[in-house]
């Protein structure tokens, strides 16, 4: 048994490895859109008294996420073309992740938020995400940081948190152009 799951594991590895590369290569060309998980938190769940415009109401980013959040920005800025504009949830994960990462003020872009339960209000909040992302045509790249839920809704991928994943348009949806795990 142990020999089935350490095989297992050595080659998923491999696999893990080449999709970051991949994702490094695309992020070097610059004109992309990264959508990117925030960076590791302290719970799984807000508390009952959430507030979005209160820190201390929400889940936010542990010790390892901020270093995380730091990481991703000085690789970021070694290894891609340079960041034109960086939207971020209201949420202040996101928006911390985005601040020590780019260490610069992020753009709140509401639609970036959880996803709303109500189905119009979720299309609604996909739509206005989808319009971003089609309407971006700059030659450096476009960092959206935001919520596994918004990921998943728009793309089907499941990124862990502090992950990049690169998008073009395709259709009425996204295509998965690469990934990049920090």
């Amino acid at each position: 048994m142990f020999r089935f799951a350490l095989a297992l594991l050595l080659l998923v590895v491999p696999v893990a490895a080449h999709a970051t590369e991949a994702g490094w290569a695309l992020l070097r060309d610059g004109g992309h859109v990264v959508l990117l998980r925030h960076a590791m938190i302290t719970g799984t769940t807000d508390p009952a008294n959430f507030d979005i415009a209160k820190c201390a109401t929400q889940l936010n980013l542990s010790a390892r996420g901020k270093q995380q959040a730091s990481r991703i920005g000085a690789l970021l800025g070694a290894r891609a073309a340079p960041i034109e504009r960086v939207l971020s949830s209201r949420y202040c994960r996101c928006l911390d992740t985005a601040r020590i990462a780019f260490e610069a003020e992020p753009e709140p872009f509401a639609p970036l938020d959880l996803l709303k339960t109500d189905g119009n209000e979720k299309a609604a909040q996909l739509a206005a995400i989808m319009n971003e992302i089609r309407g971006y045509s700059g030659s450096d790249n476009l960092v959206m940081v935001t919520h596994l839920e918004n990921i998943v809704a728009l793309t089907g991928v499941s990124p862990r948190e502090g992950e990049a994943v690169v998008v073009e348009p395709q259709g009425d949806g996204l295509r998965v152009l690469g990934r990049v795990t920090f």
